[in-house]
């Protein structure tokens, strides 16, 4: 499908892996010890990863309420995803198969729940 941040310039970058990482320590500052929810325009977000069983580099990214607002469940997800592969490989370049750039129509949405797939590239 697409990929994201994984083709930016390094400046480019650098300020997405910023703006995560602010929007990381907000979250951290909001909801205290909950490592997995993040608040967008004053709803809080849980999010949640996975690898895949047979591929460690590919996972599962997701997040709810994604029927309550797609825009703050989009940016969790995507925030799981960047936040698995920086841990597990150092890296925040990922090829979304599922990701923030699918049309709004084809997110997969299920009980208020939106999954992304991804692999990190190294």
């Amino acid at each position: 499908m697409s990929h994201a941040m994984g083709h930016l310039g390094s400046g480019l970058r650098l300020a997405a892996l910023a703006g995560i990482a602010v929007l990381g320590l907000t979250a951290c500052s909001v909801f205290g010890s909950r490592e997995n929810q993040i608040e967008y325009q004053g709803i809080p977000f849980n999010g949640d990863h996975r690898a895949l069983r047979d591929d460690r580099m590919s996972f599962v990214a997701t997040a709810k309420p994604a029927d309550v607002s797609l825009d703050g469940a989009i940016r969790a997800a995507e925030f799981e995803g960047v936040k698995y592969c920086i841990s597990y490989i150092g890296t925040s370049d990922i090829d979304w198969q599922i990701g923030p750039d699918t049309p709004r129509a084809q997110m997969p949405v299920s009980d208020g729940t939106l999954t992304f797939r991804g692999t990190c590239v190294e």
